[in-house]
């Protein structure tokens, strides 16, 4: 599938540590046309190079030599006629320049044929192994907002931000160096203004340690100013008469590494990356602290045109578990931090109400098997006894013999109150009541368990004294998948904020590092039961009849679809370009629209039984409590995402 990243509000970039020869601009010149070339070919639309990148940062006293100025500006127009080229990137290179009487150490922003402005440097390191102040001078020391270059003026300051006309996303942003590691860098200010992509021209010297500090360095400031950052560093073809650089240039956004080079390569170097900056911009709207902020100064906007080129594939991971971690180690610290959280919402609620007894619907499922190991925990905590976890299972219609067992054997292992109490009998009299033909398994049908289920939860709470723990969790809210006044409501819901696709992972994880020997087995084989509400009878051979992912579509896709619509508020077509990518070679693109139709439809229709949610802990950075991150009208329209989503790309 052909994407478009303008329409995706995305950007490649390249960041290039070129092969260079100290002081042999002619060289420079022509490794860096040609890893422009290179990147082009591979989609990227801007190339980030080096501190003065086009004579390498290691000339010393040669930087006053005439003749290595003059060959400067020819090889700077050079490569203006070379950018004007078709499908040539957008190229932000470094390079000496004199101006009033002063060298200035500057990055030159070059795109479609024009010298759009040059960016000179504010802080000059002066220590150490750092002597620029015998050569150049600060941006503070500038004596005119342009400078001539072959008698054409050029925008000249530090404070220039260079904006796409076409491509409102993008406003770029440009630090030298040691810009970055002052106290307050130039790119804080930047990106109060508007900048979404940072961009920082630098010759670091290596050193034992260096490098992860460059990389939380970079990852921070991306963090902190909601934006990309790229950074470009000099190589090991610098001079090593005293010093050794490594050429090691990433880039991050938003406090994630996304791509970096390889370092002490003599040969050239280059990182690409899909930076979104439709997010950063979302990210921005949605922070009251960065919008209530102010930059620190004013700023001259320079435009530019930026080629736009087509890719088969994005450069950047897209998770098809974006709740759950790869990595088994992270997983299972996310497992520990989430059953925490859980445990602790639900021990402050035990503390103020005063409450020794909570009463939990016990079917065999995950989902309620989370919600008891929670109280188990809690329970232990407080030093209260198992005995006043009241577990109901209630068998009916749909209940199979391998849930029931799971549900029975679990209560009785963890020590907790027992009852077996079958709603068969209630639900038809509540059928004759009404006027219901128990052989039409409809919404009735199904409706009429659930809420008699929680009919019974919530009188034997009143019986003993307790509260009714909720089990549903953070994906059927989002999708509806609850009866309305039935299992949607509790007196305290501690999963509301776990979603399915992690729900599994939590008991998988209790059952490994939490429980041992019978009840770790039960555990498992919970894990390994389908998702059912079991309110339709069992098949001929006594197993579970009805398959929720069979009805709504596959979980796995919905948190997808989740996470991407509530936490980066993506539009459906990018939701969708993003799942093709995720799920490639499991899914059909037209299955993965099937269901995103359907997620959007229930997610809006659904809306009114989020807005009288039961309180519960919220433990992500997604939660659909309408008291806290979701506040979304019950009657909204979903006609615009559903038009959106029909069109054929």
């Amino acid at each position: 599938m052909s994407l478009n990243l303008k329409q995706l509000g995305m950007l490649r970039l390249a960041v290039v540590t070129p092969e260079l020869r100290v002081a042999d601009v002619d060289f420079n010149l022509t490794e860096i046309k040609s890893t422009a070339l290179e990147a082009g070919r591979q989609g990227a639309a801007l190339c980030l190079y080096p501190e003065l990148s086009l004579t390498g940062y290691t000339c010393g006293d040669l930087f006053f030599q005439t003749l290595l100025q003059q060959q400067v500006t020819e090889a700077l127009l050079d490569l203006v006629r070379f950018s004007a080229g078709e499908n040539t990137p957008v190229l932000v290179v470094g390079a000496p320049v004199e101006q009033g009487g002063r060298l200035f150490n500057c990055a030159f922003f070059i795109a479609g044929g024009v010298l759009c402005g040059a960016v000179p440097k504010t802080f000059l390191p002066n220590r150490g192994e750092f002597y620029e102040q015998r050569w150049f001078s600060s941006a503070t020391e500038r004596n005119s907002d342009q400078l001539l270059l072959a008698g054409e003026p050029i925008p000249f300051g530090e404070d220039l931000l260079f904006q796409d006309q076409s491509f409102t996303e993008l406003r770029v942003g440009i630090e030298l160096c040691e810009d970055l590691w002052a106290v307050e860098p130039p790119s804080g200010s930047q990106a109060l203004a508007g900048a979404t992509l940072l961009l920082n021209l630098s010759a670091s010297p290596e050193l034992l340690g260096k490098r992860n500090y460059r990389n939380q360095l970079v990852s921070s400031q991306s963090a902190r100013c909601l934006a990309a950052y790229a950074y470009a560093s000099a190589g090991p073809n610098e001079s090593s008469t005293d010093l050794v650089f490594s050429g090691h240039s990433l880039i991050a956004e938003y406090g994630q590494v996304l791509s970096e080079t390889d370092r002490f390569c003599f040969d050239s170097q280059l990182a690409l990356a899909d930076i979104d900056l439709q997010r950063l911009i979302g990210e921005r709207q949605r922070n009251s602290s960065f919008a209530n902020a102010r930059p620190q100064r004013s700023y001259r906007v320079i435009n530019f045109s930026l080629t736009s080129f087509e890719v088969d594939h994005l450069l950047r991971s897209v998770s098809r578990t974006p709740f759950v971690p790869t990595l088994e180690l992270e997983r299972s610290e996310r497992c520990q931090e989430i059953f925490a959280l859980q445990t602790s919402g639900l021990a402050k609620r035990l503390r103020h109400t005063g409450c020794a007894d909570v009463v939990i619907g016990l079917s065999g499922g995950l989902d309620s098997t989370l919600a008891l190991l929670v109280a188990i925990h809690a329970f232990d905590r407080l030093g209260l006894a198992r005995k006043g976890i009241h577990a109901l299972t209630m068998p009916g219609f749909g209940t199979s013999a391998r849930t029931r067992s799971n549900a029975e054997k679990l209560a009785e292992l963890l020590g907790c109150s027992l009852r077996v109490v079958s709603i068969d009998a209630a639900v038809r009299q509540h059928f004759a009541d009404i006027g219901h033909d128990e052989k039409q398994q409809d919404i009735v049908y199904e409706n009429s368990q659930a809420r008699e289920r929680t009919q019974i939860l919530m009188d034997v709470a009143n019986q003993v004294g307790g509260l009714v723990i909720g089990t549903g969790d953070l994906s059927e809210l989002a999708l509806g998948w609850c009866t309305y006044n039935g299992d949607h409501m509790s007196m305290y819901a501690v999963n509301c904020g776990v979603p399915k696709t992690l729900v599994r992972y939590l008991v998988d994880w209790c059952a490994e590092y939490e429980f041992e020997g019978e009840i770790s087995k039960v555990l498992a084989d919970v894990c390994a039961t389908p998702v059912s509400p079991e309110l339709l009878p069992p098949d001929e051979n006594g197993d579970i009849g009805q398959i929720t992912e069979e009805v709504v579509g596959p979980y796995l896709l919905h948190d997808f679809y989740l996470y991407n619509l509530v936490r980066l508020h993506y539009p459906p077509q990018k939701i969708l370009q993003l799942a093709a990518q995720a799920f490639d070679g499991e899914y059909p693109l037209e299955e993965l629209r099937k269901w995103l139709l359907l997620f959007y439809r229930r997610f809006f229709s659904q809306q009114f039984k989020r807005s009288c949610l039961p309180d519960g802990p919220k433990v992500g950075t997604i939660a659909l409590s309408p008291r806290g991150d979701w506040r979304m009208p019950s009657d909204a329209s979903v006609a615009l995402w559903i038009k959106e989503l029909e069109q054929q790309n």
